[in-house]
């Protein structure tokens, strides 16, 4: 398993990221996360694809003014060590590193702040190690089990990206979603920080073919079980989710109707943002996770 490790050079003067990196050891693999502000909360941001920490670089300033906020990359993605050889990419292993992660920093407590591959690994782990989450806060993301009508949207998408493979171009993939505005050179730039040639881009190019669309494969079971322990979640739950995203948009009402808690919480969603809502809107959903936080407390 060739591990590659993206050069420090490649994150110094990023616009509007000056945080300083962490480190943990999981096995063989070394991961990173911020571990940004203090408090009695603690809130964990997790990306998705192709994304890396860099897109809550918004929401961790105010959050961090009041609680401590933890944003991991994923393995194949930010300053995180990336596997160069795409087999080497699964659910379980993006779940077990996560859990590793939660655990070696000794998590507890925790608001989620999920979305895309963030929300199908980060509920997958709240649902199984409850005791360790207090809140959930659920953006665009999905929990597939293989048995859900796949929307064409996806489809194209995981076709796209099982055609270009390790040649996707990650900045330019996001700056083509955002909806109101265009996308910085700099900022593009910043999302493709983590890859200094395609070599790095096996986790990328993986992603969107791990993404279950048959009950057969490989966390099927896992987030269907994890449906099962969410409709009984008794914690506060919100779901915030965009009203441009033609892959994930739907999956709100999904969402509303999985978790008991949601109708304790304002109907919710951020407009004028796409999938990427973090992007385009980070400080106005910083804004009502700190809301939900205060109106919820442990």
């Amino acid at each position: 398993m060739p591990i590659l490790r993206t050069p420090d050079e490649r994150f110094e003067n990023l616009p509007d990221f000056d945080f300083a990196p962490r480190y943990v050891q999981i096995g063989d693999t070394r991961l990173h996360y911020l571990d940004e502000g203090a408090g009695a909360e603690t809130v964990l941001c997790l990306h998705g694809e192709p994304t890396w920490c860099y897109l809550y670089r918004h929401m961790i300033p105010p959050l961090a003014q009041r609680y401590r906020v933890i944003a991991p990359d994923m393995v194949g993605f930010g300053r995180s060590d990336k596997y160069s050889e795409l087999e080497d990419y699964s659910f379980h292993m993006h779940y077990d590193k996560l859990l590793a992660l939660i655990e070696a920093l000794n998590l507890g407590n925790l608001t989620l702040v999920c979305q895309d591959w963030g929300g199908l690994l980060g509920l997958t782990i709240a649902a199984d190690h409850s005791d360790r989450f207090a809140r959930l806060v659920v953006l665009n993301t999905f929990l597939p089990t293989g048995e859900d009508k796949i929307s064409d949207a996806f489809l194209q998408w995981r076709a796209f990206s099982q055609k270009v493979g390790t040649r996707m171009q990650v900045g330019r993939l996001i700056a083509q979603t955002i909806t109101h505005y265009e996308l910085p050179e700099d900022v593009i730039a910043a999302y493709d920080a983590p890859y200094p040639d395609d070599s790095y881009k096996a986790g990328a190019a993986t992603f969107p073919s791990l993404v279950p669309i048959t009950p057969d494969m490989p966390g099927a079971a896992e987030m269907k079980a994890a449906r099962r322990k969410l409709s009984q979640w008794s914690k506060p739950a919100q779901v915030m989710f965009s009203d441009g995203d033609p892959i994930l948009g739907g999956a709100a009402k999904f969402f509303r109707r999985l978790f008991p808690t949601t109708a304790d919480q304002p109907e919710i969603t951020i407009r004028g943002a796409g999938h990427f809502l973090q992007e385009e809107k980070g400080a106005e959903i910083a804004a009502e996770v700190i809301a939900f936080i205060e109106r919820t407390p442990r």
